[in-house]
């Protein structure tokens, strides 16, 4: 018998729910937009109206009591992912939430022992391990890559990317009403983009190369623009580096290169929004050849969903970024603003607190 799709039901109707939860439910195969949840009324009637869930709450604790929403996805800004990530598991459900998974470690972590044994999925949304390249490019580095000798991976946000999500984008709606943090997430600038941006950056790497054990960074502000270059060492001791530079006055630019004794392998990938799958090329020295895949499936967005849908219900090994890789991603973070501060290297596994007590130029 195939499995009853898993029923879902989305908390924030705000920006990312729109333009990528909403739709990725209801196109996945193995999942079903059963609730959408929202304190401004008139944000969720119009939101409503577009993609048709089910039913609808302006209470949260109404949605967590309903019996039939099977996971939840937390659609909401930051400061808010752990405590309500956190009720959404007390109340027995599944939950997908968006990355960055908190604001302080401690937080994170706390979530983690709390969350124990129970047997419930929990997947942090980096959608882009859902790209076909990303996993082509991790199964050839685990399996046929040899000795890993070097990383490299780069994430430039282009000046004039928001021309392009503006056009790639459906056209959002907002309200008065939506609930927001005390703190505006994009008024203090570095933090929010080492936080949003650099998330990825962080994640693409540990997910091809590894768990990261030393980090060296330096920070420059100028032109309007944050540039972060980041010596890094990975668990096996092979070394890297990073870029996150935002915004780049050219085109959008996020890719990896590793190089093993055996091969190597170059990824670059397109803006998410066009749902295009990233350009792999993995190299064998054996017999001196390239590959790469073609015409694959690059809605991540939606792969995420079916990825989680069939981890809840058929058992599936979890692809997706765990609350390990959440907490783990958030230590090096936090590492790369001390180090920046510092002027030195810094040990991820040593870190504590957030990136908010951390001085860093504006």
């Amino acid at each position: 018998m195939t499995p009853r799709p898993i029923r879902i039901g989305v908390l924030g109707a705000g920006p990312i729910a729109q333009a990528a939860h909403l739709d990725a439910i209801r196109k996945a195969c193995n999942a079903e937009l059963y609730a959408l949840c929202d304190a401004a009324a008139d944000l969720l009637e119009r939101v409503a109206a577009i993609h048709r869930p089910t039913t609808c709450y302006t209470s949260f604790d109404a949605l967590l009591a309903d019996p039939m929403v099977d996971a939840v996805v937390i659609a909401t800004a930051d400061a808010f992912h752990v405590p309500l990530a956190r009720r959404a598991l007390a109340a027995g459900k599944h939950v997908l939430v968006e990355k960055p998974l908190g604001m302080t470690i401690e937080e994170c972590e706390a979530l983690q022992s709390w969350l124990g044994d129970r047997r419930l999925v929990v997947q942090v949304g980096h959608n882009r391990r859902f790209d076909p390249g990303f996993s082509e490019a991790q199964r050839f580095v685990r399996h046929e890559l040899g000795a890993v000798l070097a990383v490299k991976a780069w994430y430039h946000d282009s000046a004039f990317r928001y021309t392009m999500t503006d056009n790639l984008q459906p056209s959002l709606v907002t309200s008065e009403d939506r609930l927001q943090p005390p703190q505006p997430p994009k008024a203090d600038r570095p933090r929010y983009l080492l936080r949003t941006h650099g998330s990825h950056l962080v994640d693409t790497v540990r997910f091809l190369a590894g768990d990261i054990v030393r980090v060296h960074a330096r920070l420059r502000v100028g032109g309007g623009s944050h540039c972060w270059f980041i010596a890094v060492e990975f668990a096996d001791g092979a070394p890297g580096h990073l870029d996150l530079i935002i915004p780049v006055q050219g085109d959008f630019e996020e890719g990896f290169q590793i190089f093993g004794d055996r091969g190597s392998v170059v990824g670059r990938l397109p803006l998410v929004w066009h749902h295009r799958a990233s350009h792999v090329e993995c190299f064998r020295a054996a017999d001196r050849t390239y590959h790469r895949l073609l015409g694959e499936d690059g809605h991540t967005w939606r792969r995420q969903i079916e990825g989680f849908a069939a981890t809840i219900g058929a058992g599936a090994a979890q692809h997706g970024a765990t609350l390990h890789d959440g907490i783990a991603t958030m230590r090096v973070l936090v590492a790369i603003a001390e180090s920046a501060a510092r002027g030195c290297a810094v040990d991820p596994a040593q870190m504590h607190g957030s990136l908010e007590a951390i001085p860093l130029p504006g």
